[in-house]
């Protein structure tokens, strides 16, 4: 299997995390039927977790921010899982969960940040449905986390 979509991703100076590691009782990911479900992603960039809650003490650039480092953790998690983000047919679902007071609504907004990183990786192929929901908190204080259905191609 090629990696176009990765050469094509280092030209536009985006590089992928390494994939994080289960911090509970799950799997990253699991592929059933040609779907790949991807587990949760939490919002980190070099190795640090993205904490902090919107309406309180981080801005919408900084949540647009967290939600693609979720989408780069979401597609170290598709590499691992399937050898090559070029096996990618479809980026299907994003389930976006944003850490904030109960007053804020920009959530759509702050989810704009990994949808809007799935299209400059994956093209039209990267376009979603989406949910994009408020919570009270989220594990270990990280701002955002994303979730992800990816449908595969037949080898």
């Amino acid at each position: 299997m090629t990696d176009n979509i990765e050469k094509a991703m280092e030209a536009k100076g985006i590089t992928l995390p390494t994939p994080a590691a289960p911090v509970a009782s799950y799997v990253p990911a699991v592929e059933v039927g040609g779907l790949l479900h991807i587990s949760g992603q939490v919002s980190m960039a070099d190795g640090k977790l993205i904490t902090g809650r919107l309406g309180d003490n981080m801005t919408l650039e900084q949540g647009q921010e967290a939600a693609k480092a979720c989408a780069l953790m979401i597609c170290a998690q598709i590499k691992a899982a399937a050898g090559s983000l070029d096996r990618v047919d479809r980026i299907v679902k994003l389930g976006v969960f944003v850490n904030s007071t109960p007053d804020y609504t920009d959530h759509p907004k702050v989810a704009n940040g990994c949808s809007d990183m799935m299209e400059v990786i994956f093209g039209g192929a990267g376009q979603h449905a989406r949910a994009a929901v408020g919570v009270a908190a989220l594990p270990l204080g990280v701002a955002v986390e994303v979730d992800a259905i990816v449908s595969l191609k037949t080898a």
